[in-house]
């Protein structure tokens, strides 16, 4: 089959490169369509029941994390002409396309009862020119009485001041999220430079905006410095401007096309799928280092070009192929996985890396094709001696100390298991984030001065229509909000009860000590005065149903982590909802961004898990397509295992936990390391047949051979991958350290561990006794002298038992 394939690409070349061209261009023009993803949402599947609760909690009363945070800390705030600065920063704020509402100090709003109309109507108490110092003390003196709004947007102990700005979901879900925070920082910059005050900003949509932008930033900076580490590396490697260039075109059409697949599947470029260019880049290369490497050893054999490309596609092509089908393989399980951006990810990847393959094999040959043949400064890295003499090392232990090898294998396999039980499984709302960046520095300010700005939402059944102003339900409701207020990681709570009490202090005209809620008997004179904001056009309507059976209680919560987050959920928070409520109708479910985002994370890592399991047993299916041998295939596994053993060991030892970005490690380095495994045993399956079944002969040539495709390739994956270290988010840190550690180490199994594993337990008979170790060949078919090669369909397995025995 790969002697008419390696035909048909060289009749062909011309035609089939005009067609790669035309699918570039056609690529090209829809990838310049891609668009950045501004929706953070889709770790919890739509149909799971939370999901589905929490969607229609979002439809019946609103978003919960569409608020933006900013807060300041600064005694000078209260000089008079430092607070008339904040009040025009608050009224500049609310003039932002995409705000709807900001709330501050210099903007609260106090209830005034108009016993005429009997309700309660809103005076402004700042207002919209403070003149002196003593108008300012006086008016913050009056502010002082408004219960409801101190200790949420204002600090009582050290007078720390929040402004929330309400932003609009549209905007969130688009690009102009960004040109919104760009907004926002320019308005507080120009406030810090007036006053001298600095300000903090926080709350999910400003953290996902600044996540949105640096993911915009890293594709451009990580694509440039994969092409440029490749490039360079290239060279060095074979002292060829072509040989550095042709593999760069490659893969520069492919990533092309990964950006255009993204667009034509309808897909937005996440933070993950912003990361496959780059990626493409250096997994792509060895398909090029390869085909180079065996182009170069066959010209340099029989200085035959035309015959040495023909050779390349067929000897190599096959393994060529499957290295890119486990590494494709490894993306595509991530599409069982019931997590859109996981299963977006996986098809673009996997599909774009099997079209790697079939690009590298049709340009790359017909490059040299083009091309004058290789002078001997190209053929120079055939013959480098400090790597010949590294791979005679290698050698030399295989045949004489392979119980050195494996005693050492064992002693870090023990190492590592024993930390791989150390690891532990944590994440956080906003992750990945250095402590020192400016995001987590402001959200600390929050969590110390107003308990956080992470989203926590409570939905109260009352069973009843008007259930929710029932005085004895107000009560046990207001018991319930007094103990998450004593929850060292939870706000004070904002909901129905806050505004009744707020009621009753203005229905006894703003006394202070009136704060709370009403008896039964002032009930009937404080509740006809909430009747006009008690449907869903007035002030409740965020906060009740247009029943009044169900209503809403509001927490911001501390960033402490998916362990201690779900702890508090499930432990504390759980048990005292239980506990206030015990015989009553009263039900209450806990719902909002944090709590399903502790559920999401917990479902990622099962899916990951599970993908990395199926990506197992599919790669050893696959690698048995071409073994047709377990003990082989167990063979070639063991060396891909132990890197994985290793990377999760130290992960245990240096504190790095299991979260979505670490998971994904193994499923692709799996993949990827597999492919070591199938160059070294292809070559050897062919040596082994070369020379008469004699399989010292074939390990030392394959080592000496293979050896050297594998450490450029190891050289240039772990240049590759160390790149994404630059980056700003811990998770891709992680991912460009331990794949780039994992590769590294299976590179060198592989070199070492495997070779020694064939030479103790492949011992075969020669086809003269009747046993044949791997394939059953037909001793016509396979002749160096007239060029052919092995044809899978003519090999067959089966074990010749002869009669005697």
């Amino acid at each position: 089959m790969w002697t008419g394939i390696a035909h048909f690409i060289i009749k062909y070349k011309l035609p089939l490169t005009a067609i790669i061209l035309l699918i570039t261009v056609w690529m090209a023009i829809h990838a310049r369509k891609a668009e950045l993803s501004y929706d953070f949402r889709g770790t919890v599947p739509a149909h799971d029941p939370e999901q589905v609760f929490f969607d229609k909690f979002r439809k019946q009363f609103g978003e919960d994390g569409n608020v933006i945070a900013i807060g300041l800390k600064d005694s000078s705030i209260y000089n008079y002409k430092n607070f008339e600065k904040l009040r025009e920063l608050c009224v500049a704020l609310k003039w932002i396309d995409g705000v709807t509402n900001v709330i501050s100090l210099p903007q609260i709003k106090m209830m005034v009862k108009d016993t005429a109309r009997k309700q309660f109507i809103l005076q402004d108490i700042f207002p919209p020119k403070i003149k002196s110092q003593k108008e300012l003390d006086s008016l913050l003196k009056e502010s002082r009485k408004q219960k409801f709004y101190f200790g949420r947007i204002v600090n009582e102990e050290n007078g720390a001041i929040a402004i929330l700005l309400t932003v609009d979901k549209e905007v969130l879900a688009s690009s102009k999220r960004t040109v919104l925070t760009n907004e926002i920082l320019e308005r507080g910059g120009q406030f810090t430079r007036s006053t001298g005050i600095d300000l903090h900003y926080a709350g999910l949509p400003f953290v996902r905006s600044v996540i949105s932008q640096e993911v915009n930033r890293e594709l451009q900076l990580f694509l440039a410095l994969s092409v440029v580490v490749t490039a360079i590396i290239l060279y060095l490697f074979f002292r060829s401007v072509r040989a550095m260039i042709f593999p760069l075109v490659v893969i520069g059409i492919v990533v092309i096309w990964v950006l255009g697949t993204i667009e034509l599947l309808g897909y937005k470029i996440t933070l993950l799928s912003g990361l496959l260019p780059p990626i493409i880049v250096v997994i792509g290369i060895p398909n090029a280092v390869y085909l180079m490497n065996k182009y170069h050893a066959e010209y340099a054999a029989h200085r035959n070009k035309l015959l040495a490309i023909s050779r390349v596609i067929r000897k190599v092509g096959l393994a060529t192929f499957l290295t890119n089908l486990t590494t494709a393989i490894g993306f595509l399980v991530l599409l069982t996985a019931d997590i859109t951006v996981l299963r977006e990810f996986g098809i673009v990847a996997g599909l774009n890396v099997m079209a790697t393959f079939v690009v590298s094999l049709i340009l790359i040959p017909g490059f040299f094709s083009w091309m004058p043949p290789p002078s001997a400064k190209h053929l120079r890295h055939l013959d480098i001696k400090p790597l010949n003499v590294f791979l005679q090392f290698i050698d030399i232990q295989v045949h004489r100390n392979r119980l050195v090898i494996y005693a050492v294998t064992i002693t870090v396999v023990v190492l590592a298991v024993i930390g791989m039980l150390r690891i532990h499984t944590i994440s956080y709302m906003v992750d990945d984030l250095p402590e020192d960046s400016t995001v987590i520095k402001d959200l600390r300010f929050f969590e110390q001065n107003f308990s956080g700005v992470m989203p926590l939402e409570l939905v109260v059944d009352t069973g009843k229509r008007r259930g929710v102003i029932d005085v004895k339900n107000l009560q046990k409701i207001e018991e319930l909000e007094k103990f998450l207020a004593a929850q060292p990681d939870l706000s004070t709570p904002v909901s129905l009860v806050s505004f009744v009490k707020a009621a009753r202090q203005a229905f006894y005209n703003n006394n202070p000590a009136r704060y709370g809620l009403p008896d039964s008997r002032e009930r009937n004179f404080i509740l006809p005065y909430l009747k006009g904001q008690s449907d869903s056009s007035g002030l409740f309507h965020s906060f009740v149903d247009s029943t009044l059976q169900v209503m809403r209680i509001s927490v911001q919560m501390a960033d402490i982590g998916s362990n201690k987050m779900d702890s508090l959920i499930n432990r504390v928070i759980r048990p005292g909802i239980d506990s206030v409520f015990k015989d009553t109708p009263i039900t209450v479910k806990i719902t909002g961004t944090t709590p399903l985002f502790v559920k999401g994370n917990s479902f990622l890592i099962s899916n990951l898990k599970g993908s990395l399991l199926l990506a197992f047993v599919l790669i050893s299916v696959t690698m048995g397509l071409l073994f047709a041998n377990v003990r082989m295939i167990v063979i070639a596994l063991i060396p891909n295992i132990i890197p994985m053993l290793i990377t999760a060991g130290l992960m245990g030892y240096f504190g790095i936990p299991l979260k979505p970005s670490t998971v994904l490690i193994f499923s692709i380095a799996f993949g990827i390391s597999v492919d070591y495994s199938i160059h070294f045993l292809a070559k050897y399956r062919q040596e082994l047949h070369a020379r008469k079944f004699f399989i010292p002969v074939a390990v030392t040539n394959t080592i000496l051979e293979t050896g050297k495709s594998m450490i450029y390739t190891s050289i240039i994956l772990f240049a590759g991958f160390i790149i994404f270290t630059f980056s700003s988010f811990g998770g891709t840190i992680a991912l460009g350290k331990l794949t780039s550690i994992t590769l590294f180490m299976s590179m060198l199994t592989n070199l070492v561990l495997l070779p020694a594993l064939i030479l103790t337990f492949d011992k075969y008979k020669t086809a003269t006794s009747g046993y044949l170790p791997i394939d059953d060949v037909d001793g016509n078919f396979y002749t160096e002298e007239e060029d052919q090669t092995i044809d899978l369909n003519k090999i067959r397995i089966h074990n010749r038992h002869p009669a005697a025995e």
